[in-house]
């Protein structure tokens, strides 16, 4: 009998079920909580996810302290690595580059897990990406990367913006290429990474949420308001990092506009470098006791904000799916989002909400008065309901997990010339074995 070829090989059987159906997964990111992003709460859902399901889950990320530390939190092992703070983005950690890819190398080699599954191409993931490849262990990556966080974080002039992103493009597409297989959380997504010199397949499996947690309370509202500090009126609500790319600007330009027709308040939950700038721009603007900022609210809090709402608004132009929106629209919020990106994917202008031109504050006005019509609210948000049922968390670890299981590794290769069509090649990789 012949052995088995990297590309045929099994999956072999681990501690667990006889079976083998329980897998050692390793988990490399860049980000996870307590940092304060979609890519960190994806991160920490798939991995606590996969542990729920019986999985030996293994994380990989900076140390929340400071100092490398082993934890166990929700069934999952988190290797810590020695981090120091981001100068440019104090609420994050990052790893020290010294020593790191030793660590992964002995932590890979003493797990022999089963998968890796990169979250990023940043520092600890590219070092679990090669080092895995240099194990044949298969390796699954799932790019959560734009360059406008990039450019806000370590704030870069504008005049660089084009040489730094295409420079930060490139490097992103050499590592995806060290990798067995490619995710992406949208189509949108895994057309931008094609776009951008990615000529192998791309396959986009959404973030997820968890419906039982994200789910129309009406009856909650006031409660909920009361819980947040806030005024019993009409109220939007933005979640998420008060950064230069998610031009919250723009919301607050829009309020007096909107204080014309109707009584409302717009709440801003989260924090970020612009808060102060914000805080001035509302008071400017003669809306400052209508703009509540809300600081951080822990996860297990989370749902108050959308229960708390009547619409959700966002302007950002860099989100690759957006589980904020995706969260509102679960609890049966009707949306106004920039034309921007992946958002279209999520909002369809005059079903569950609308989409306004990025940086057309009047557009963006008219568009929030006309989802806070009475009734109009009620069928528009019936419909984000529908829309976000088909992103159940549990149907995107239904994915991974069999990614997981077909995923086998593939041969180094050069890059190839993209096609001179430029088509689009989001079809599920080539690299999971028949």
């Amino acid at each position: 009998m012949t052995a088995p070829t990297e590309r045929s090989r099994p999956f072999r059987s681990r501690s667990g079920s006889p079976d083998g159906s329980r897998r050692r997964i390793l988990i490399g990111t860049d980000t996870y909580p307590p940092d304060v992003n979609g890519a960190s709460y994806f991160t920490y859902r798939l991995a606590s996810g996969l542990a729920e399901r019986g999985h030996d889950v293994h994380v990989v990320c900076a140390s929340a302290h400071g100092r490398p530390r082993v934890e166990r939190a929700e069934g999952v092992t988190l290797h810590r690595l020695r981090s120091t703070s981001v100068l440019v983005h104090p609420t994050m950690r990052t790893a020290l580059p010294l020593g790191v890819t030793g660590h992964v190398e002995r932590l890979i080699a003493r797990l022999d897990p089963h998968v890796v599954h990169a979250q990023s191409h940043f520092t600890i993931s590219r070092a679990t990406i090669r080092q895995a490849r240099a194990a044949g262990t298969p390796v699954v990556l799932t790019n959560h990367f734009m360059p406008d966080n990039l450019f806000a974080h370590a704030h870069i002039p504008e005049r660089f913006h084009t040489v730094v992103g295409s420079l930060a493009w490139r490097d992103m597409v050499r590592v995806a290429y060290e990798a067995d297989y490619v995710t992406t959380p949208t189509e949108r997504a895994a057309q931008l990474l094609s776009d951008k010199g990615f000529d192998r397949p791309v396959e986009p499996v959404s973030c997820g949420i968890d419906l039982r947690r994200f789910q129309p309370r009406p009856q909650e509202q006031p409660a909920a308001r009361e819980r947040l500090g806030l005024p019993e009126r009409e109220t939007i609500a933005f979640v998420g990092r008060l950064d230069e790319e998610k031009h919250i600007d723009e919301l607050i330009q829009a309020m007096p506009r909107i204080l014309n027709h109707r009584d409302v308040q717009l709440a801003l939950v989260g924090t970020g470098q612009r808060e102060s700038e914000l805080r001035r721009l509302a008071q400017s603007l003669g809306v400052a006791e209508r703009v509540h900022f809300c600081g951080f609210v822990a996860d297990e809090d989370l749902p108050l904000v959308y229960l708390a709402a009547d619409a959700f608004a966002i302007a950002s132009t860099a989100e690759l799916q957006s589980i904020a929106t995706l969260e509102a629209m679960s609890t049966g919020l009707p949306v106004v989002a920039a034309d921007a990106l992946a958002l279209p994917h999520l909002v369809r202008s005059g079903h569950n909400g609308y989409l306004f031109t990025p940086g057309d504050v009047p557009e963006l006005a008219e568009r929030l008065l006309e989802v806070l019509q009475p009734g109009r609210r009620e069928e528009l948000g019936k419909a984000s309901r529908e829309i976000a049922q088909t992103h159940d968390h549990q149907r995107s670890l239904d994915r991974f997990t069999e990614i997981y299981e077909q995923v086998r590794p593939v041969r180094p290769s050069a890059p190839r010339r993209r096609p001179l069509s430029g088509l689009p090649q989001h079809r599920r990789g080539t690299a999971i074995a028949a």
